[in-house]
Order: structure tokens, then C-alpha cells, then sequence
């Protein structure tokens, strides 16, 4: 089957261009990500402006584990300039602060820490717990990625600088014919995807993310020469790491269990089941963080303790089971809205989230979500109930 438009120039990136680092990999992918995301923008079908931070974060998520201050693992070729060896990749030093701030609060170390903390710090409650040092290295992590995200945008392209991509601008100096993510500030720089190039990465979605984490962890075995726990396997484990479902999702708990022993009725949104406080039932990712890392409010839900841990547990529900959910969801951020902490979080997830959803509508925040879920198990080709 011939690829759809631009899939050849995906194709020449990941595959026959020739790279000294891993950069132009991260940037398709993250790339990737960002369209898988938000499934809004695909039916606009506009140009669409990425903010640069949100590529950053993905950078800092994907590199994580391979800027180990103790065995780093390299991302490109070293060089000498000045007589002087330069490191592999310019952000290493910052985010090798980050790790060692990270690490020193004495939690155990993973490689999906890096998706843990950038989806953590996107809530301001849980950004509220971090000490300042850790924010502040979060912040040198993410400026020094911001420099490094500007060579793989300029050389993108098989045409020579800007040939795939224009430079990155403000929002506001953009014009009216292209759409922004959601929560793009006008001043933020943000790259502008072309609409047919956008389209693309949706139709192509698994296929980009699977050769994009192959080609990755074939770089990265070359640039370590072999070294010990440097291979190609090493490398797609790390790449491949999802956070776990360790957040404490206990301030949530409490405030529904309020609600229901107010008299709020809510019911598991995949079997129906009705859950009271003294019900077992557990807080359930809608879309699970090993598919797609979402802690926002709309994507957590009170579901059957028995139904989510031995049926649903990391799948994502069939076309028949959406239709089920979508009015035991709506009444679930009915009653989320009528709670001061609980609405303010889902009215803010909503925003960042969904370009046409009222956030003071239940039943359309029911169907952003649905539609957020059909759309990730669409393109990720995720195992459904």
C-alpha cells in the first residue's frame, strides 16, 4: 500500500537520513505523540501550532533514561571544539541536574520517571509538592532542550534548512489560518505542523511510533560501541518504559467519596454498576497510562474494583462499551463540577485538552473524552473489552 502524503518524508527521516545524533527521532516522534493527543486538530484540518514547550517535555520524558549521571548512555557522536570534548547531546548536563534532584529525594529509579514528573508538573496541585530546587532544574532541563529542538526543526527536511518546517514564531504573529493547541499562550514560539503533514502522522501513527523507537535503539547501540548494557535491547526497554500507576490517587478518592455519601449516584462506566463509598471500586485511568500518560481529572473515573483490575486492566474499550460509558461518564463530571476542588481540576484538564468542549457541559466533556479514547485506540492499535 503506497504511503499517504509526506509519509515518504517521515519515511527518508527515520530511516535513510543520516544522523550524528538522535534529535530528528525525538522530534518525529514527539511529534507523534503531540497528534495522537489531540484528536481535535486532525478534524479541524488547518495548519496546526505546537507550542515548543510541549515538545520539550517529551524530550525530557524520552532522554531520561539515558542521562543517568552515574552511566550515561550516549544520544550522538562527541566532538572536540576548542580542545575541548563536548557532550553528545547539549541538554545532558541539565538534565543529568534533574535526574540527581530527582534521585535525592530517595524514591526508586526508573526509566518512565522522566513521563512521570513532566505529566505531574503539568497539575498545578501535584506541581505544588515539589521542592524548588527540582522545579527550578526542571526548568534549565527544559530550556537547554528548547536550544537543541531548533537544529532538527531547521534540518528536518530533505531540502536543506526549512525545508520541511518554517522557523518557529510567537502564536500571535502566526494569522488567523492556523489553530493552536489548546492553552497556547500568544506569546509562546511554537512550530507550525502543515495541516496535510498533521493528517499523516495520524494515518501513520503506530507505524511512526514503532520505527521511530527501532531506528532509536539501533542509533543508540552504535553510538555506544557495545558497551555493556548499551544494546539495542537496553535501549528499546528504556524507550518503551511507561509509568506505572504509583500516583497516589487518595485526594481524589476522598472528594468522591464525599459526594456519594451526599447522595450522588455514580455508576462504574463500563459495567453499569452503581458504586457507593463503601463499594469496592477503584479510581480507573479511562486511557491507561501504559497506552497514553494522562492524570488529568476527565481521564479518571470511579469503575468496579473487579471489572477494571481482571478485565479492563491496560485495554481500551470497543466501540460498544463507548456507547455504554458515555451516560454514566457524563453524570460522573456532572457531580465532579458540583465539588469546589474537584470541578475547578476538570474545567482546567478540559481546557488544556479539548478545543470544542464546554467544560461546564457534562455531556460534552463526555464525548471529548470518548472520542479521545476511540481516537488513541485507533491510531495505537490498543487491545480493547
Amino acid at each position: 500500500m503506497p504511503l499517504p502524503p509526506l509519509g515518504h518524508q517521515i519515511s527518508t527521516i527515520l530511516r535513510h537520513d543520516r544522523k550524528t545524533t538522535t534529535y530528528k527521532l525525538a522530534l518525529v516522534r514527539a511529534l507523534n505523540d503531540v497528534v495522537t493527543g489531540y484528536p481535535d486538530a486532525t478534524e479541524v484540518g488547518a495548519d496546526v501550532a505546537v507550542p515548543l514547550r510541549a515538545l520539550a517535555e517529551r524530550w525530557v520524558a524520552y532522554f531520561w533514561p539515558f542521562c543517568d549521571p552515574v552511566a550515561p548512555v550516549l544520544q550522538g557522536r562527541p566532538s572536540v571544539r576548542d580542545g575541548a570534548v563536548r557532550a553528545d547531546v547539549g541538554f545532558r548536563p541539565a538534565l543529568e541536574r534533574l535526574r540527581a534532584a530527582w534521585e535525592s529525594g530517595g524514591a526508586p529509579v526508573r526509566p518512565s520517571d522522566g513521563f512521570f514528573l513532566t505529566d505531574a508538573l503539568r497539575i498545578p496541585r501535584r506541581r505544588s509538592t515539589f521542592p524548588p530546587s527540582l522545579l527550578d532544574a526542571f526548568a534549565a532541563a527544559q530550556r537547554a532542550v528548547l536550544v537543541a529542538l531548533e537544529d532538527p526543526i531547521q534540518y528536518a527536511g530533505p531540502g536543506g534548512a526549512y525545508s520541511l518546517f518554517t522557523r518557529p514564531a510567537r502564536f500571535d504573529t502566526l494569522g488567523p489560518n492556523v489553530v493552536a493547541l489548546p492553552g497556547v499562550l500568544p506569546s509562546e514560539r511554537c512550530l507550525v505542523v502543515p495541516a496535510q503533514l498533521w493528517a499523516t502522522f495520524d494515518v501513520l501513527s503506530l507505524w511512526v511510533e514503532a520505527l521511530c523507537i527501532h531506528e532509536w535503539a539501533l542509533l543508540t547501540e552504535a553510538f555506544n560501541n557495545d558497551a555493556a548494557g548499551t544494546g539495542r535491547g537496553a535501549a528499546f526497554a528504556a524507550l518503551t518504559a511507561r509509568p506505572d500507576n504509583r500516583l497516589s490517587l487518595l485526594w481524589e478518592r476522598n472528594r468522591i467519596d464525599l459526594l456519594m455519601m451526599e447522595g450522588r449516584a455514580f455508576a462504574c462506566p463500563w459495567t453499569g454498576k452503581v458504586l457507593t463509598s463503601s463499594s469496592a471500586y477503584d479510581i480507573d485511568h479511562l486511557v491507561p497510562l501504559a497506552v497514553y500518560p494522562v492524570n488529568d481529572l476527565w481521564n479518571l473515573a470511579p469503575a468496579d474494583r473487579e471489572f477494571q483490575q481482571h478485565v479492563k486492566r491496560d485495554r481500551l474499550p470497543s466501540a460498544a462499551r463507548i456507547e455504554m460509558a458515555r451516560p454514566h461518564l457524563s453524570t460522573t463530571y456532572g457531580h465532579y463540577l458540583t465539588s469546589g476542588d474537584l470541578g475547578g481540576l476538570l474545567r482546567q484538564g478540559v481546557g488544556l485538552r479539548f478545543a470544542g468542549a464546554d467544560p461546564e457541559r457534562p455531556a460534552d466533556i463526555a464525548d471529548a473524552a470518548l472520542r479521545f479514547i476511540a481516537h488513541v485506540a485507533a491510531t495505537r492499535n490498543v487491545a480493547t473489552f
